[in-house]
């Protein structure tokens, strides 16, 4: 790894940086022209463990090429790049930088990216300085990690740890939903705008039992505020949402807003809840593997069904908070067809059986956290709504991929706060949750 400081550029990094992309060439060429890559099981047996540490997110419209910034390029955590690169946190010279290699096993590719850590902030004591860290060379239009189409896209960052040849990172940009499921299937869901960061020396299901947010904070419960029932019976979906609607109403806020700090709020108490349940049974420890991964895979699955419906259950309670009546105005996980089953139906399961109501009148509302492969399920769902609408918390989208929703007569509906997440091209054609609900208030008029 070579560090430096923001001085000019002399003729013998010059010509190291010139080796350095014959290197990585070289080796792109060769990666992309062999005939198998690893599958990702063996990837995620192989990278994973006490020497790598783990950073898990969905790529964002800011991470991709999607936003069409300038500086476009995965976000990675300051002080997780200070671990990993443990040189590049220097104060005591004026914005270091560092090489690292990198690998984009998915996608067969090869970089040397470089990193920067912009400190004058803490080197020279500016109030208004800088303290930040960006990393470079990604390759552009090139890259897997930068390409629009790969936005929302679940990516692990594996970097290791203690290699004698330098700092590397290994990294798989999913490719597909069923990749998706089967780190999912590892780790538990990763949700837009979150990430998993494992510690350095863990393994894979380390953060399965974490206690890290053990201190309280605005929704965390601890086990004397938690119902004896729920101690013995995990509680639903349902009524962890009405407990996070009780904590914190949030109800003079617009539904965009609330449903974002509500869902933050329902998180809290999921977690808390798993902890006073699931602790005391790990720490008194197993007695067989079998039993031990038993219980690993109970956990796992409990939060891919809370990830998979928490989204759609914050919906319906915010439907009935803002005096949409269930049953009349809309129908949740109502039957549109035969084994065809929709997240809501506006006005009503009722009114869309009724072949003479006017199908122009009829509404279908899709709900998906995420959408990169998923969206165009919904498109064989309620077939007498020609126009549907589609609610994500997805921080982006490609312009291509968009263009394709418009053809297919899809409506985004995205969260205001996440909206500037899309590109600028495609915000106006946004539709935000206050404004749909409004647009059902006046398709009930």
């Amino acid at each position: 790894m070579r560090v430096s400081g923001t001085g000019g550029i002399g003729p013998e990094e010059t010509r190291g940086r010139m080796a350095a992309w014959r290197s990585g060439a070289a080796v792109r060429c060769e990666m992309r022209g062999a005939r198998q890559m690893m599958d990702l099981g063996d990837w995620l047996n192989e990278y994973s463990g006490p020497h790598y540490t783990w950073y898990v997110k969905r790529l964002s419209g800011n991470d991709t090429l999607a936003n069409k910034t300038h500086q476009a390029g995965p976000y990675i955590p300051k002080n997780l790049l200070f671990d990993v690169l443990p040189a590049l946190g220097r104060v005591d010279v004026e914005n270091p930088t560092a090489w690292f290699d990198v690998y984009i096993d998915s996608h067969a590719d090869y970089r040397q990216i470089r990193a920067f850590y912009y400190n004058s902030k803490r080197y020279k004591q500016q109030r208004n300085g800088r303290d930040e860290t960006r990393l470079t060379n990604w390759g552009g239009s090139e890259s897997a990690l930068l390409d629009p189409e790969n936005t929302g896209a679940l990516t692990i960052f594996a970097f290791a740890l203690g290699q004698e040849a330098g700092p590397k990172c290994h990294i798989w940009v999913c490719r597909h939903e069923p990749e998706e499921d089967l780190v999912e299937d590892r780790i538990g869901p990763v949700e837009p705008g979150k990430a998993f960061i494992q510690p350095v020396g863990g393994v894979i299901q380390g953060d399965l039992f974490s206690t890290t947010a053990s201190v309280r904070a605005s929704c965390w419960l601890t086990p004397a505020e938690i119902p004896a029932a729920w101690l013995s019976k995990f509680p639903s979906g349902t009524e962890i949402i009405a407990r996070a609607a009780g904590l914190q109403s949030h109800g003079s806020l617009m539904p965009d807003l609330r449903l974002m700090k509500r869902r933050a709020c329902e998180y809290e108490i999921f977690r808390s809840v798993e902890e006073a349940v699931e602790l005391p049974l790990i720490k008194k420890g197993f007695t067989d593997i079998d039993g031990f991964v038993s219980r690993a895979q109970t956990i796992l699955q409990r939060r891919k069904s809370r990830a998979g419906r928490s989204l759609e259950l914050h919906a319906r309670e915010i439907f009935l908070e803002e005096k949409l009546v269930e049953g009349i105005d809309f129908s949740h996980q109502p039957e549109s067809e035969p084994g065809k089953s929709p997240d809501f139906l506006f006005p009503s399961e009722a009114a869309y059986k009724d072949t003479h109501f006017p199908a122009e009148k009829l509404r279908m509302l899709a709900v998906k956290t995420t959408m990169k492969d998923r969206w165009r399920q919904i498109l064989n769902e309620a077939n007498r709504v020609e126009h549907k609408h589609l609610l994500t918390l997805q921080e982006g989208i490609s312009e291509a991929q968009f263009k394709e929703m418009v053809e297919a007569k899809v409506t985004l509906v995205v969260p205001k706060p996440i909206i500037e997440k899309f590109p600028g091209s495609v915000q106006p054609h946004l539709q935000t949750l206050e404004s749909f609900i409004r647009d059902m208030r006046l398709l009930r008029a």
